[in-house]
């Protein structure tokens, strides 16, 4: 009598885009292009016509993703909707039958006028620019500057926190009263000061973001550190002999990745709302490229006027929707993990 032998099922295709691997190289596909056309578009030539169109499916596979690994909180799939949605706008402007976001056509239309077969389904701004072509292309210059501004926060923040944390003694008290020093300083003061004195520009802002942002950072990462570095296997990696920067790299980041994920989401929030705050103040992204920041502080005189208060009000609902999805990923991120 012959018995059937029962193979493992082979894993799905989105199974196999879950590893950690595929996920990551669907992240830069997706991000890279991105920030290459944003920061260097001039230099890019015409390699920047088409450099964004890898990013549109590896976006929309990452949303898949997403919402099939957060399924359990409907709060996570909302937050990540609108991100995504955001993130999608971005890396297909190019390729969207969108009108120059920097052409004066016809001032102060109303939203859905019709004016020379043209129709201005969001208005026109006192200059005549289309306001929906300029809320599209606006969102690309806040994503990427806000979220490479709080990845760089991050990584340094991480460095000090594991280094101050794990290692203690001098490196703690050392990295802790510089950390001190930073946060002793209102955040708006200390971004006013670094752009004051290095100028406006993107980079800068990183710089100002990663002062301002760093020291908290650091702060939750090293209290993070103090209580992992106790556990059996953090003393297990000591007695084999490894590394330090292998036990902080390999054996305790790993382990303190889930809160740190939601403090990030909170923080791209924050920054978000940061870097528009100094675009308002003109301390911020530069014209005449569109920025939400800038079309609000363009749209301050005019939206007095009820008639005129889209102007005001479309930039900004596209910043409170993205700030809104970044909070809601990080809500229904601790509502899962509190459940595990």
């Amino acid at each position: 009598m012959s018995t059937a032998v029962l193979l493992p099922a082979r894993p799905g295709l989105l199974d196999r885009l879950s590893a950690p691997k595929p996920l990551i190289a669907l992240i830069l596909i997706m991000w890279l292009p991105l920030v290459a056309f944003v920061m260097f578009r001039p230099q890019l030539g015409a390699l920047a016509d088409w450099i964004l169109l890898p990013a549109i499916p590896a976006l929309l596979l990452l949303y898949v993703l997403g919402v099939r690994a957060w399924r359990e909180s409907w709060v996570a799939v909302i937050g990540l909707t609108l991100v995504c949605f955001w993130l999608l706008m971005a890396v297909s402007a190019p390729y969207l039958p969108l009108l120059d976001p920097n052409k004066p056509l016809a001032p102060f239309a109303l939203p859905g006028t019709t004016r020379n077969d043209v129709t201005f389904w969001l208005g026109t701004d006192s200059r005549g620019r289309d306001m929906l072509s300029r809320t599209i292309w606006g969102c690309q210059r806040v994503i990427v500057w806000g979220v490479t501004a709080t990845l760089v926060a991050y990584v340094v923040g991480t460095v000090f926190g594991l280094v101050a944390g794990y290692l203690g003694g001098w490196w703690d008290e050392g990295i802790s009263f510089v950390s001190n020093v930073l946060l002793s300083f209102p955040v708006m003061v200390l971004f006013i000061l670094i752009l004051n004195y290095l100028g406006q520009s993107g980079f800068n802002i990183v710089i100002a973001v990663t002062f301002a942002s760093a020291p908290a950072i650091m702060r939750i990462v090293r209290g993070l550190a103090m209580d992992v570095r106790t556990r059996d296997y953090m003393y297990a990696a000591q007695t084999r002999g490894e590394h330090p920067l292998y036990i902080m790299l390999i054996e305790l980041l790993p382990n303190v990745r889930g809160p740190l994920i939601v403090d990030a989401c909170l923080r791209l929030g924050y920054t978000t709302v940061a870097i528009t705050t100094l675009t308002f103040l003109g301390l911020g992204l530069q014209p005449p490229d569109p920025d939400w920041g800038l079309m609000i502080k363009e749209a301050s005189t005019t939206a007095l006027l009820f008639k005129f208060s889209y102007q005001l009000l479309i930039p900004a609902l596209s910043v409170s929707s993205l700030i809104l999805g970044f909070n809601l990923m990080a809500d229904g991120l601790r509502e899962m993990s509190l459940r595990d």
